[in-house]
C-alpha cells in the first residue's frame, strides 16, 4: 500500500509502517468492531508515504542530517537548539499542489458524511508508535476542533514538524529509533464534542499491580489533554471483566476526583512561536466537582468497549494483550466513542511467575500523600523544577518534584529516583512514563512544591496501597523475590487476611486458595468513617455532624446509598482479586467504643467499663439499637452477591455467644435478603468463644462452617483482657489450654462435616501453631499478606512428611 490518502475502512494494524499506530489502530477497530457496537468517528491518513513525498519535493533531508548526525540528545541546550531547527525546516516546507488537493478533496467527503458543520481532529500518528516495548505517548501533536482549509493543513504542517520535538528526539534515541526513519502519519478525524461533555483514558488491566481482571477508568469534563497530562484529578473507575462477562452490570470501584479544570474550545486560536492552541482550560462549577462526569451506564459501555477491544487484539495477537485505550463522550449527540487504542506497555510485559514485593523497613514523619503509581519505593534529594529551562541542572538519583510533568520532561525523568507532582491522577503523562521506566511516582500531591525543599533527602513510597508517601529522611526497604512458579500446591488450604481494598490488586498474585477474612470493620473505618446508624437517622445528631455527613456523601442519591455502594464496593473489590475463589467476608465487629470514634457514633453508642466483652458482634445485629444499621450493612452484602455478582463471598458472624442468638442473626439476615442456601449463600461463624467450642454440634445445625478466631478464643480461655498490657505477659495463644480448645474445635467441625480454618493471629505469628492446625488436617489457615510467602514452604514440607498432598 502506497497512497497519499487511506480512510478508515481500508486500514488495519498491519499498516502501521505506512500510517502509523494510531491511524493503523483506529482502522482496526473501525472496520472490526463497529459492528460489534463498539463507536468510532469516521476519518482518514495522510500517509507516511505523504510525509517523505514533502520532505523529497522540499529537499529536507540533507538539513536534517546536518543537524541531528551528531546530535547529543543529553545535551539538553544543543537537543533544543537542533530541534527547534528541524521544526522550523519541516513546518515552512511547502506542500505539493496534487497532495494538497487530495488532503482538501477528502476532507470535503467527509464534510459530506457529517455535515458542514463538521470540525476535525487532526492527530499525529508515527510509524513506530504504539509498539510493544515503547509507547511513544504524547511524543507528537494534536490539533482539536480545526474548522476550515486554511487550519488544516496549517495543522497538518505543524504534525509533521513534532515529529522533531525534543521529547520526540530523545525518545528515539532511547529506544534505538532511527531518527530519519520514524515517519509521520497524521489522523483526520470527526471530532467528537467532548467539550461539552466528557473524556479520558481506560487500561484493560490495573497500570500499578498488573492485575487483570479489571478494566481501569479515568474520566474528566471536556477534552481529554487534561487527563493525559495530569493537570486534573479525574474520577476513576474500575469494571470486574470476568463478573461483567457473565452479565453482571456494576461499577467495581469508584473515586470521585477534583476535576478542577475543564478543557474546551477557545474562541480564537492562539499562535505562540511553533505552538498553535486552539484550546483553553475554564474552572468547573462547584456542582460539577461534586458528582462524578459520567453515569454507571456511561461506565458499563466503556467497559463493554474496551473487552471487546482487547478481545479483539489477543485473537489477532494469540496471546492476552492489554490494551490503552482513549474514549470521549460527545455531549452533543450523547454517545461515547473509542478514538484511539494501543498496546499497553509496562504490565504487560512483567514476568507473571516472579513477584515482587517492597517493604519500608521504617516509617519517618510524612511530608506528603498522593495517588501513588506503581508498587515501588525510592529515595533520594528533592530538586524541584519549576521551568522545562532548568532541566539542564537536574541530577541523576534525584527526587524529580513539580507541577505537573510534559513529554519535553522525559530526558530527566529517565534517571530520577523517584518522581512527585501537585497534579495529576494515575494515568497522566507523569503516571504513564513513571510506570515505563519503573520508577515510583506520587501524583496529585496537591501542595509538594511547597512541602518539600531542595536538597531534603526523602523516601518515595508506592508499596502501601493507592496512596503515596512522601516521607523525611532516606528510609531501609526491602524487596522481596519470589518465583511463584516453585511453590508447590497444598491440601491445607491456604488462605488470606485482608480488610484494605487499596492494597488488595497488588497482593493479587499471591499463590492463596482465597480470602479467610475480610474485616467489613476496616471497610467502614477508612472508606466510610460514619456511623450506620448517623447515616440512617441525622437528625439525632447535631448539626456540625449533619453538616459533615452532607459533605462525605457528595456524589451520592442519599445518606443510605452512600453507605451500601461505599462497602459493597470495598467488599467486591477483595473478593474480585480471588474470583471465583471464596472470600470469607466478617459482619461488623466494632466494639461500642469503637462505634462511638465514628462521625455521629456518640450519639448512638452505649458507655461500656469493658466493651471487649459488651456489646459487640452477633448480639448487636438483631437489637433495637442497632438492627437498622445491621439492615444497611445486609443491603450492601447482598449487592456484592446479586447485583456485582460476587457469589464467592461467603458471610460470617463473629461473637456469637449462644446458639439462640446465632438463629435470630440467621432470621434476621433473611429478614433483609440475606437467605441462607439462596443463590448459594454460606454463612459461617467465629469459632472464638468457649461456647462455641463447647456447643459446636448444636452451633454446627445452623451454621455451614467455623473460623477459629484466635485471638479472641486465647482471651476467653485465659481470662486475659487483650487490650491490657498490664497483662500482656499472660496472653499466649500457644497455651496447651488454647491448642485444646483448638483441637476441640476443628474435631468438632470433622465430625459434623463442617468446614474448619483459622483466621486468628496466631499461625501467622508463631510457625508451630500453624504445624500443630496442619497435623490437626483442618480445612484452611487464613495468613496475613507478609506471613503467605514464608509459611507456605513449611506448610508442604509438614504435609510431604505427613505423607499428605493436595
Amino acid at each position: 500500500m502506497s497512497k497519499n490518502i487511506i480512510w478508515f475502512n481500508e486500514i488495519g494494524i498491519e499498516d502501521v509502517s505506512e500510517v502509523g499506530g494510531k491511524n493503523a489502530s483506529l482502522g482496526e477497530m473501525y472496520r472490526n468492531l463497529t459492528q460489534e457496537g463498539v463507536r468510532v468517528p469516521n476519518g482518514f491518513s495522510v500517509t507516511a508515504t505523504a510525509y517523505k513525498y514533502i520532505l523529497d519535493h522540499n529537499g529536507l533531508w540533507e538539513k536534517l542530517h546536518a543537524q541531528l548526525d551528531d546530535l547529543d540528545p543529553d545535551n539538553v541546550q544543543q537537543l533544543q537548539e537542533r530541534g527547534a531547527a528541524c521544526r522550523d525546516l519541516v513546518y515552512h516546507a511547502k506542500i505539493p499542489e496534487d497532495l494538497k488537493n487530495e488532503i482538501l478533496q477528502n476532507y470535503a467527503k467527509l464534510k459530506e458524511e457529517y455535515g458542514e458543520s463538521l470540525s476535525v481532529a487532526v492527530r499525529s500518528s508515527a510509524t513506530a508508535e504504539d509498539s510493544p516495548e515503547a509507547s511513544f505517548a504524547g511524543q507528537n501533536e494534536t490539533y482539536l476542533h480545526i474548522q476550515n482549509e486554511e487550519e488544516l493543513l496549517d495543522s497538518y504542517m505543524r504534525c509533521l514538524a513534532s515529529n522533531f520535538t525534543d521529547r520526540s528526539l530523545h525518545y528515539k534515541y532511547d529506544n534505538g529509533f532511527d531518527y530519519y526513519k520514524v515517519y509521520l502519519s497524521a489522523v483526520v478525524m470527526k471530532m467528537v464534542r467532548s467539550d461539552i461533555g466528557a473524556s479520558g483514558v481506560m487500561f484493560s488491566l490495573d497500570t500499578e499491580t498488573g492485575f487483570r481482571d479489571v478494566v481501569f477508568i479515568n474520566a474528566a469534563y471536556g477534552l481529554g489533554e487534561n487527563v493525559v497530562l495530569g493537570t486534573i484529578d479525574p474520577d476513576s473507575f474500575y469494571v470486574h471483566k470476568p463478573t461483567f462477562n457473565k452479565g453482571y452490570r456494576a461499577v467495581l470501584k469508584r473515586r470521585l476526583g477534583s476535576k478542577a479544570l475543564k478543557m474546551v474550545f477557545a474562541e480564537e486560536a492562539h499562535v505562540s512561536n511553533m505552538a498553535v492552541e486552539y484550546t483553553k482550560n475554564i474552572e468547573t462549577t462547584v456542582q460539577e466537582r461534586k458528582r462524578f462526569c459520567i453515569t454507571d451506564e456511561d461506565v458499563m459501555v466503556l467497559a463493554d468497549y474496551a473487552i471487546k477491544v482487547e478481545n479483539h487484539y489477543s485473537q489477532k495477537a494469540g496471546f492476552r494483550k492489554p490494551m490503552d485505550m482513549e474514549w470521549a463522550k460527545d455531549g452533543s449527540d450523547g454517545h461515547l466513542y473509542m478514538v484511539q487504542a494501543r498496546p499497553e506497555t509496562v504490565e504487560s510485559r512483567q514476568s507473571g511467575s516472579v513477584l515482587k514485593l517492597y517493604h519500608l523497613k521504617e516509617h519517618g514523619d510524612i511530608l506528603t500523600t498522593g495517588r501513588a503509581v506503581g508498587t515501588k519505593i525510592g529515595a533520594g534529594k528533592v530538586h524541584i523544577i519549576n521551568d522545562a529551562k532548568e532541566m539542564d541542572q537536574f541530577k541523576a538519583g534525584e527526587v524529580l518534584v513539580a507541577d505537573i510533568t510534559t513529554p519535553d520532561w522525559e530526558p530527566v525523568m529517565k534517571i530520577a529516583s523517584a518522581i512527585v507532582t501537585n497534579k495529576g491522577g494515575r494515568t497522566c503523562h507523569a503516571a504513564i512514563v513513571s510506570r515505563e521506566l519503573g520508577l515510583p511516582a506520587v501524583v496529585g500531591a496537591v501542595s509538594a512544591t511547597d512541602v518539600l525543599k531542595n536538597g531534603k533527602e526523602v523516601t518515595v513510597s508506592c508499596a502501601e496501597g493507592e496512596t503515596g508517601y512522601v516521607y523525611d529522611g532516606k528510609l531501609a526497604f526491602e524487596i522481596q523475590e519470589t518465583d511463584l512458579s516453585a511453590l508447590p500446591k497444598t491440601k491445607t488450604e491456604v488462605m488470606m487476611n485482608l480488610g484494605d481494598p487499596d492494597i488488595a490488586f497488588s497482593l493479587a498474585s499471591l499463590p492463596v486458595d482465597g480470602i479467610g477474612l475480610a474485616r467489613m470493620e476496616f471497610i467502614i473505618n477508612n472508606d466510610i468513617k460514619v456511623h450506620p446508624m448517623a447515616l440512617k437517622h441525622p437528625e439525632k445528631t447535631d448539626d456540625a455532624t449533619r453538616k459533615a455527613l452532607e459533605q462525605l456523601t457528595d456524589g451520592y442519591d442519599d445518606p443510605e446509598t452512600f453507605f451500601v455502594k461505599r462497602l459493597s464496593e470495598g467488599v467486591a473489590t477483595i473478593a474480585a482479586t480471588v474470583y471465583p475463589k471464596p472470600c470469607v467476608v466478617r459482619m461488623s465487629d466494632f466494639k461500642s467504643n469503637e462505634y462511638a470514634s465514628l462521625l455521629g457514633g456518640k450519639f448512638f453508642e452505649p458507655s461500656e467499663d469493658n466493651p471487649m466483652i459488651g456489646f459487640r458482634g452477633a448480639a448487636r445485629y438483631a437489637h433495637p439499637a442497632y438492627e437498622e444499621g445491621f439492615a444497611l450493612e445486609c443491603a450492601a452484602m447482598k449487592r456484592v452477591r446479586d447485583e456485582m455478582g460476587f457469589e464467592n463471598v461467603i458471610l460470617m458472624i463473629p461473637f456469637c455467644r449462644r446458639v439462640e442468638e446465632g438463629q435470630r442473626v440467621i432470621d434476621t439476615m433473611a429478614k433483609y435478603g440475606l437467605k441462607q442456601g439462596e443463590n448459594g449463600l454460606k454463612i459461617y461463624v467465629m469459632c472464638e468463644i468457649p461456647n462455641n467450642v463447647i456447643s459446636i454440634d448444636e452451633f454446627s445445625q445452623i451454621f455451614d462452617g467455623f473460623s477459629i478466631g484466635s485471638n479472641d478464643l486465647t482471651q476467653l480461655t485465659l481470662g486475659v483482657d487483650r487490650d491490657s498490657e498490664v497483662v500482656a505477659f499472660d496472653y499466649d495463644e500457644r497455651d496447651p489450654g488454647v491448642l485444646k480448645m483448638i483441637e476441640m474445635a476443628v474435631q468438632g467441625a470433622q465430625r459434623n462435616k463442617r468446614h474448619s480454618g483459622i483466621c486468628g493471629q496466631a499461625p501467622s505469628d508463631y510457625p508451630e501453631v500453624a504445624e500443630y492446625l496442619v497435623k490437626l488436617g483442618i480445612d484452611s489457615i487464613s495468613l496475613n499478606p507478609d506471613s503467605v510467602l514464608s509459611t507456605l514452604p513449611k506448610i508442604v514440607d509438614l504435609e510431604q512428611k505427613l505423607g499428605r498432598s493436595a
